[in-house]
């Protein structure tokens, strides 16, 4: 009884589309909510009693400003993104991209199929979507980041890295969309199994290629020089055993004065990479701290931990998804109608807009679990011996960084994946 009325309840046309426009702006409006909590934080510019004594006012002042300036860009940006979401859904954006895909390979080869449609199709999605963003990166980038201090970018960089990011685009994403739309069309009830399968394989991929093939097209990477430095970092990775193959120093003062530090590679293949911008700002002992707590989250299995949690919640929704791929009128309701119109890949897409609430969710979560990982792997630098050198790194990283001088709790729950100084 219970799966009948399952069943009459999936074959009745749901109001989907007004369900996805509504939680849109549900969720615009309690980040616009958070946004004005945090800007109401950021009034007091006098840090928190335990680490008052490290900032001067002016400091403190220019720390809110920013934090400020960032708030009020991002809260009209969020207004500007739910607007334009909820027009395009409305005003059937999505299956208009998809005639118009269909029209533009019978134009150009006099054919066309549901593979190389969906190709086009999700190319034309990618260009138009950083053509209507373009404004934004262009203030981000040349008036806010550039008020300050920040920004390094010229504008030649700038339009040199959205034309090498379309043609990445242009390079990956068609063979990936093909293979999605074949499982897609020929797996059957299966389908979830061979959907998980083949973007776990595509992950894998990505994490191998883009550092040695993708990013470097963006940044120069180089040795780093021999010296104390590099004998500090060969010596911590000794210690624990850690499998390092090679370290890298990053110009990211290329574009921004932001510094960060990072390490990929599978197995015993390790690499480290350090920004230019990082080195400048901290001694050979803050820089080997920061690693220390990078290297911590290795040890710990923190990586491993979340890419097994995210690919269970993988395929946990592409469950999902081929139980609810067959519901009557879903394509409908978001204007896909008539034959030749209803792409199974457009079924996956408006799929990621249903589970939105699931996603908010698990985006909490995460973001728990990061800060208890990013708390363990601080714990983990102590341990080694670097408890001095880590607090003065991340006390000079967040002032570099103009980090915020206090924070609305509510909205660093719902936001930050990093503990605040």
């Amino acid at each position: 009884v219970e799966i009948m009325m399952f069943d009459a309840y999936l074959t009745r046309d749901l109001p989907y589309l007004e369900y996805v426009c509504v939680f849109s702006v549900v969720v615009a409006a309690v980040h616009a909510w958070l946004d004005l909590r945090q800007l109401q934080a950021l009034k007091n510019t006098t840090p928190p009693s335990a680490v008052k004594h490290l900032f001067k006012p002016d400091e403190c002042e220019k720390k809110a400003a920013y934090q400020r300036d960032k708030l009020k860009f991002g809260l009209v940006h969020s207004v500007y993104d739910t607007a334009m979401s909820v027009a395009m859904l409305v005003y059937a954006y999505y299956p208009w991209v998809w005639r118009l895909s269909g029209r533009t390979l019978v134009m150009a080869l006099g054919w066309s199929s549901e593979i190389t449609q969906s190709m086009v199709w999700v190319v034309l999605l990618s260009v138009f979507s950083n053509l209507m963003n373009l404004p934004w990166s262009l203030y981000s980038t040349f008036v806010l980041e550039e008020r300050h201090g920040f920004n390094k970018t010229t504008v030649r960089t700038f339009l040199g890295d959205i034309v090498k990011s379309m043609l990445v685009t242009l390079a990956i994403s068609p063979p990936i969309i093909a293979g999605l739309v074949k499982i897609l069309m020929s797996t059957g009830p299966i389908v979830a199994l061979y959907i998980w399968g083949f973007l776990l394989v595509v992950s894998l991929v990505m994490l191998t290629i883009y550092p040695v093939m993708i990013a470097p097209l963006f940044n120069r990477y180089e040795p780093l020089q021999p010296g104390k430095l590099k004998d500090m970092i060969e010596g911590l990775a000794s210690k624990l055993q850690f499998p390092l193959k090679k370290l890298f120093v990053i110009d990211g003062s290329k574009r921004s004065a932001h510094s960060n530090a990072y390490m990929y590679g599978f197995f015993s293949n390790k690499r480290i990479v350090l920004y230019d911008t990082l080195l400048s700002q901290c001694s050979e002992e803050q820089v080997t701290s920061v690693l220390a707590h990078e290297l911590g989250h290795w040890a710990l299995s923190h990586t491993k931990y979340l890419f097994v949690a995210s690919q269970i919640v993988l395929g946990a929704q592409m469950g999902l998804f081929a139980a609810l791929r067959g519901t009557p009128g879903l394509l409908e309701a978001f204007g896909f109608v008539g034959k030749g119109n209803q792409p199974v890949l457009a079924g996956l897409v408006l799929f990621q807009m249903l589970i939105g609430p699931l996603d908010e969710a698990l985006g909490l979560l995460q973001n728990l679990v990061s800060r208890t990982f990013e708390y363990q792997a601080d714990n983990f630098a102590v341990r080694q011996g670097y408890a001095e050198d880590l607090k003065s790194a991340l006390c000079i990283l967040d002032k570099s960084n103009k980090g915020p001088p206090n924070t609305d709790w509510l909205y660093s729950i719902y936001h930050h994946s990093h503990p605040m100084l």
